[in-house]
């Protein structure tokens, strides 16, 4: 995959966070850390869409028998099933 050369700028804080998150060992580089965060907010904004779509779908549909927490998982499940997720 093409990289894409960037530069950044962030807060004194934010910067104190990414090297707290360096020094866990799970990244080995500022690059390698806010990859993962866009994937993980892709990934995150990908469930909301499928999740919206669904309760509009819902909405038009009328009532159901099962619980919310059955429905979220189903609702999730399909989303993995069908590439959304």
């Amino acid at each position: 995959m093409a990289m894409v050369k960037k530069s950044i700028t962030v807060t004194d804080q934010q910067e104190q966070w990414m090297q707290a998150q360096l020094a866990t060992g799970n990244y080995a580089s500022d690059s390698e850390l806010l990859r993962d965060l866009i994937r993980k907010e892709q990934l995150r904004a990908a469930e909301i869409e499928a999740i919206r779509l669904k309760l509009i779908e819902a909405e038009q549909s009328g009532f159901v028998e099962r619980s919310p927490s059955e429905m979220l998982a189903s609702f999730k499940e399909e989303a993995r099933n069908n590439g959304k997720l």
